[in-house]
């Protein structure tokens, strides 16, 4: 008989083991793609002993293993995800096979650069993402025209998306003749999000990178490039995830 404390639920262990996200990891399950001692499953309640069950994801066994982060500074027309049907290139094209079981934190759009994490620790991934979390997202981005201080209130304001008020926080950074370089910071990864905003006071986003999300910075990583984190480095950083609240979240 196995011992309650041996248990864990096949979700949380999926993300334990960096297959995906907890919530990737639930759809994988109800999706009928995983398997535990060959047997199909499909409830997410189900309980596995990693010590004694054989879990696979389709045809892949799936085993625990060291946990770690990686830093991308993700090239512009790359696509921030671990296959492509179109066959484009993706940020797994960056890993080699050892980091296989990676997989990047939120997404970075198609034309957009910068800052992209990568992890197999599935606790870590869902803590960032998390909306009620409220992680901050730094950009600097150039949109097209000047913009007028107007304007700017009504963005530290808020404006609305498909319904719900969206605040950020801006600073000025160049402002040239036809466009106005700016940072942005934003607590949420809605897809597209600063692009709507800007779009919405009609100065639609030129050009955007991303410089931080939560305690993570890009610093001087080049394009293209990546940094994986010592043991010492991720400790450090998941007892700030973990310790993180929202209330203390000056940035926005």
């Amino acid at each position: 008989m196995k011992k309650k404390d041996q248990l864990v639920r096949l979700q949380k262990y999926l993300s334990e083991c960096g297959v995906a996200s907890r919530r990737k990891s639930e759809e994988l399950i109800t999706d009928g793609k995983v398997f535990v001692n060959g047997k199909r499953i499909t409830e997410l309640g189900t309980k596995v002993d990693p010590s004694e069950d054989t879990v696979r994801v389709r045809k892949k066994v799936i085993r625990s293993q060291e946990k770690g982060i990686i830093l991308l500074n993700k090239p512009r027309h790359v696509i921030s995800s671990m296959s492509d049907p179109e066959g484009r290139p993706t940020v797994a094209d960056y890993l080699t096979k050892r980091y296989s079981s990676y997989y990047p934190v939120g997404r970075l759009d198609w034309d957009t650069t910068g800052l992209l994490i990568l992890t197999n620790d599935g606790e870590m991934a869902d803590k960032l993402m998390h909306p009620r979390n409220q992680f901050s997202r730094i950009y600097h981005t150039r949109v097209a025209g000047v913009i007028s201080e107007k304007t700017y209130k009504k963005l530290e304001a808020g404006v609305y998306l498909d319904g719900q008020l969206v605040q950020c926080k801006l600073k000025e950074l160049q402002v040239q003749d036809d466009a106005t370089w700016l940072e942005v910071i934003v607590t949420e990864g809605r897809n597209h999000l600063v692009k709507k905003i800007m779009e919405k006071v009609r100065h639609p986003v030129q050009k955007l990178k991303r410089i931080s999300h939560g305690p993570f910075k890009l610093g001087n990583l080049q394009v293209g490039q990546i940094r994986h984190l010592t043991e010492g480095e991720y400790i450090r950083y998941k007892i700030k995830v973990d310790k993180f609240r929202p209330e203390k979240n000056a940035d926005v």
